[in-house]
């Protein structure tokens, strides 16, 4: 068909392929040499219909999209023509087939390209050879330990028969959906005229520009930052910063709002409300200069959520010496008790997501749907929809995200003081805590995924040798025990306050550096008898590391175990008389360990290298806990302590600099090959 120009649909698209990024372009003369071309590969391959007209910032967002090794393009376009109807959930397409055969009804259609992870390359040429001898896609059984996903009519165009085959062998296929820009599949003269006209009239740069915010963020992230946070983007990007540069000057910013609200003073504290305020906003640009720029790694993309957690709990660090110099007796209780809130919290979220994902790929269990949580969904799938709405602001609020929780951080502290502004994390952590906490649990028994079960469960338990060694409990059950170890340990800590253990250097004291373990009766009850007592009952959660966790609830169990092995840790330290400071040190590299493994998770990659010498959540505990018996604890903390941050570092240092297996992989979201 030829276009505007004279030339050739074709031609253009292959044109705009290669300003898209990618290396190499054919043009497949029918299905059997697509599925040669796809199969001689060695990396990721698009493949196109030849009735695209679209900007080529399309096709380079496809090419270069994070969010998976695998991403179609779907329009809003009518399902004309023969074209493949997609349903997606969480920006999965979950079923893509015949507008008959979809169930619910399809979001959207395939936009007639395709990108290609290399692990599903064989899946593709599969489909094509299939589609090449007019076979249909094999639909997935309820047998395959997969859900069953729609095929689509042989019939129609051969790029369609290709997806739709991809998508019935089990691919997880991820939607690149059309924002701003302009994209349209056409099938005559009159079509292809309509869409050249739609593409000229849109400023391509401005609605990239625009597209680098999120289209769906909180509140506050909304309203005080977005809306000019894109200049500062666009000055990054002319000045050629890196989204990684940007990340490192924001935890800068970070740091010295820590310092300030460590040192007091009321021109202090507003200087240093101001200067989290702008931290947050390069914060946000780090991540809209890599939209706008499409300077994705997944080197950045782990760097920005580690840096996210260490400079808010630097902040809480900074809060609480410097509520503690202002005379507030519990400035670092308050500064550990908000970090060890929030790191559960985000285990939850973490863990929640993944059970999210995993049901929207999968047909709900006869039986198990319906109830509280059938309409608990159905009821958050309406609010979403409805943004803008006070209902969906609120929502979005109510949940206490990042941006809000440094506004309310940044003007506790300019209007109040620094005790202030932790009082008021820790309640509203508490309260969002306590509604997503019941509302997923509801939801959770409705989709009855067992999240656990396709992943590694031992690795994100955090399991070390002695879990693996001992005898597996299947009753009651992986999340009973690693409840029960929790309790255990906060009633350590609890035992540990009441009997005013620690003197006066442990959390809640305003001195630092007393003698170890102190010598009250009480002191040496605990270390005796209480510490071991409640070590074993930690360790019971042990025993549910080989189970199958299967269960509605499973997805809980390695927050569960967040939150034994910190509480019981700030335990031991109390008992023994630790610094209040060495206590919050101690339990920050914790958090940088467990959120380099969601990170891992969230990013798809595999352990940490030097992950199997961290000794598991079982091991560090029983270190802890012969330091207390010892009386030697500010000795164990400060050594396990530094043990595990060297380990941290050494992990980094050799997943993103050393190995050769990083160095050699193709970077994520690269195209190697496209055919049309």
């Amino acid at each position: 068909m030829p276009t505007g120009t004279g030339e050739t649909l074709t031609d253009r698209l292959a044109a705009q392929w290669r300003r898209a990024g990618v290396s190499e372009v054919r043009v497949a003369a029918d299905l059997t040499e697509l599925a040669d071309l796809a199969g001689a590969a060695d990396g990721p391959v698009v493949v196109s219909g030849a009735d695209l007209v679209a900007h080529t910032a399309v096709l380079r967002h496809l090419v270069t999209s994070p969010v998976g090794p695998t991403v179609a393009l779907v329009l809003t376009d009518p399902p004309a023509g023969g074209r493949t109807v997609v349903r997606e959930e969480r920006g999965q397409v979950v079923e893509a087939g015949r507008p008959d055969r979809v169930d619910g009804g399809g979001t959207g259609i395939f936009g007639g390209a395709v990108r290609v992870g290399p692990d599903d390359v064989p899946a593709l040429v599969a489909a094509a050879r299939a589609a090449a001898a007019g076979r249909p896609p094999a639909e997935r059984g309820a047998g395959s330990g997969a859900p069953a996903t729609r095929v689509g009519d042989p019939a129609g165009p051969v790029v369609d028969q290709v997806f739709a085959g991809l998508t019935a062998q089990g691919a997880l296929v991820f939607a690149q959906r059309v924002r701003l820009l302009v994209a349209h599949r056409v099938d005559d003269d009159a079509g292809l005229a309509g869409a050249e006209t739609a593409v000229t009239e849109v400023d391509e740069d401005r609605a990239e520009l625009r597209l680098s915010v999120k289209e769906k963020d909180d509140f506050f992230t909304t309203f005080f930052v977005s809306t000019w946070s894109p200049y500062v983007t666009r000055a990054a990007a002319r000045l050629g910063l890196s989204p990684t540069a940007v990340t490192m000057v924001s935890v800068v910013f970070a740091a010295a709002a820590a310092a300030l609200f460590a040192t007091g003073g009321r021109p202090l504290l507003v200087a240093g409300a101001v200067l989290l305020y702008l931290g947050f906003v390069l914060d946000c640009v780090d991540g809209q200069l890599a939209r706008y720029t499409r300077n994705f790694s997944a080197w950045g993309g782990w760097l920005d959520t580690m840096a996210d957690r260490a400079k808010e709990y630097l902040v809480y660090a900074g809060l609480g010496l410097g509520a503690t110099q202002a005379g507030f007796r519990y400035g670092w209780a308050l500064a550990i008790a908000a970090m060890t809130l929030q790191t559960v919290r985000h285990m939850t979220d973490a863990w929640y997501g993944v059970l999210h994902d995993e049901a929207a790929r999968r047909p709900k269990t006869v039986g198990t749907g319906g109830g509280i949580g059938d309409r608990l969904n159905a009821a958050s799938t309406r609010v979403q929809a409805d943004t803008g709405s006070v209902s969906y602001w609120l929502k979005r609020t109510v949940v206490f995200p990042i941006g809000e929780r440094w506004a309310l951080i940044a003007l506790a502290v300019a209007l109040f003081d620094q005790r202030i502004a932790l009082f008021a994390v820790l309640t509203w952590g508490v309260l969002a805590f306590a509604y997503t906490g019941a509302l997923r649990t509801l939801r959770a028994r409705w989709m009855w995924v067992p999240v656990l079960d396709t992943l590694d469960a031992t690795l994100h338990r955090d399991d070390g040798p002695l879990a693996a060694r001992f005898p597996v409990a299947r009753r009651p059950g992986p999340l009973v025990l690693a409840v029960v170890a929790a309790l255990g340990a906060a009633l350590l800590l609890l035992a540990a306050l009441l009997a005013g253990a620690g003197g006066p250097g442990a959390v809640g004291s305003d001195a630092v550096g007393s003698a170890a373990g102190g010598g009250s009766g009480a002191v040496a009850w605990l270390r005796w008898a209480a510490v071991p007592v409640a070590l074993l009952v930690l360790l019971v959660a042990a025993a549910g590391a080989g189970a199958a966790h299967n269960g509605p609830l499973d997805w809980l169990v390695p927050a569960a175990l967040r939150a034994a092995e910190y509480l019981f840790a700030i335990a031991v330290g109390v008992i023994g008389g630790a610094p209040a400071w060495l206590i919050f040190g101690y339990v920050l590299v914790l958090t940088l360990h467990h959120y380099d493994l969601v990170a891992r998770l969230e990013k798809r990659q595999p352990a940490p290298p030097l992950h199997a010498a961290t000794l598991g959540w079982e091991g560090r505990s029983v270190v802890l806990a012969l330091a207390a018996i010892a009386g030697i604890v500010s000795i164990g903390l400060a050594t396990l302590g530094v043990y595990l941050l060297a380990l941290f570092v050494g992990s980094v240092v050799l997943a993103w600099v050393v190995l050769p297996a990083r160095a050699a992989r193709v970077p994520a979201g690269t195209g190697g090959r496209v055919t049309l």
